[in-house]
């Protein structure tokens, strides 16, 4: 399997930086941490803008560093999407993706440039100037110069974290489109593990400059030993694939391997795989599956352990039949009320207009 291995160590003034990783090179891996958790200096490194006293990079077994070779940022088959779009102003949009089209010698492009024009839709724009864009338009439109350099490994360093919610959630989808087109490997730093969740197929946790957790994004955000199943937003995500819509209720059902799921209607083609993400706190939990509710979704799950979070609540973490893994927040006094223990079996509750 092709793999990105990364090995960084070094002091940066006060601040010690020893990260060291390996990750499958497909898919979004997501460099997840705090603010100051050294997140973009990792990001940096990878791309060569950063030179770290002891160092390996290596991308599906080529070399970018290693203790006798140290390759510079524009040797590096890379594209880098910054937090804020480091556009050409005096350049209209399509005269700033043709500047990076016709650096990459003719018989090393690999993406064609109609193609990532289509994939981020930003046909409209490309007879407007880059500073008539809006937020979410520039970041499209960075990106998409990234890509038509044909990297072979995409690095975005919090690419929404300067978006408005509306704007963000505008431009996720081109996000997950990239995901399900292009075989390029991303590496995504970002804090927020909603963007993660929706995003991200592998992570790796970061804090005070080391890895402190890393595996599959679905395991890491419901582990009870690491911080995000404490987050108010904590949540859990859900594998399955579409089987059918129901235009008369305007639902999608997505089927696991044991139970069903009910979402709003998405425009999904049936047999696609699809996740769905799943807040802690639109979990309740009950020891009968009832008929008499309005909520659609009832799984049955089992506990496999509980954590207090704030004051007078419990996190519980379930284990589908099939598996996977699911967080319910609740009071204590539910908890309680419930008596619930480990290896309990209940029913999950989930109203499907709460899914995503």
């Amino acid at each position: 399997m092709d793999v990105i291995e990364v090995s960084l160590k070094d002091r940066l003034g006060d601040f010690d930086l020893d990260v060291s990783f390996t990750v499958p090179a497909w898919g979004i891996t997501a460099l997840f941490g705090r603010s100051g958790s050294g997140k973009t200096t990792v990001l940096r490194a990878i791309a060569g803008l950063t030179h770290t006293d002891r160092g390996r990079v290596r991308i599906n077994g080529e070399t970018w560093q290693d203790d006798s070779r140290f390759l510079p940022a524009h040797r590096r088959p890379l594209g880098y999407v910054f937090q804020e779009a480091s556009l050409f102003p005096h350049l209209s949009v399509l005269k700033n993706l043709q500047y990076g089209w016709r650096r990459v010698p003719a018989t090393q492009r690999k993406i064609k440039l109609d193609s990532v024009i289509e994939l981020l839709g930003i046909a409209p724009l490309l007879k407007r100037t880059t500073h008539s864009l809006s937020g979410g338009e520039r970041q499209r439109v960075a990106i998409a110069r990234a890509l038509i350099t044909s990297p072979k490994l995409l690095l975005m360093d919090e690419p929404l974290s300067a978006l408005d919610h509306d704007a963000k959630q505008a431009i996720l989808p081109y996000l997950e489109t990239l995901h399900d087109e292009l075989s390029i490997p991303s590496i995504y730093v970002s804090h927020d593990p909603n963007e993660v969740a929706r995003l991200a197929d592998q992570m790796i946790l970061i804090d005070a400059g080391k890895v402190v957790a890393s595996g599959m994004a679905a395991d890491l955000l419901t582990r009870l030993d690491l911080p995000l199943a404490g987050y108010d937003n904590a949540s859990a995500l859900l594998e399955g694939t579409v089987i059918e819509h129901d235009p008369d209720h305007h639902l999608t059902w997505i089927s696991m391997q044991t139970e069903r799921l009910a979402v709003s209607r998405e425009d999904l083609p049936v047999g696609r795989p699809a996740r769905v993400e799943i807040l802690a706190r639109d979990v309740s939990l009950s020891l009968k599956k009832h008929s008499d509710t309005s909520i659609i979704n009832i799984l049955s799950v089992r506990v496999i352990g509980m954590q207090e979070t704030n004051p007078g609540q419990i996190i519980v973490q379930l284990k589908l039949e099939d598996g996977q893994t699911l967080l319910s927040r609740i009071t204590l006094r539910s908890a309680r009320s419930l008596d619930l223990h480990e290896g309990m079996q209940l029913f999950a509750q989930v109203k499907a207009v709460a899914l995503v």
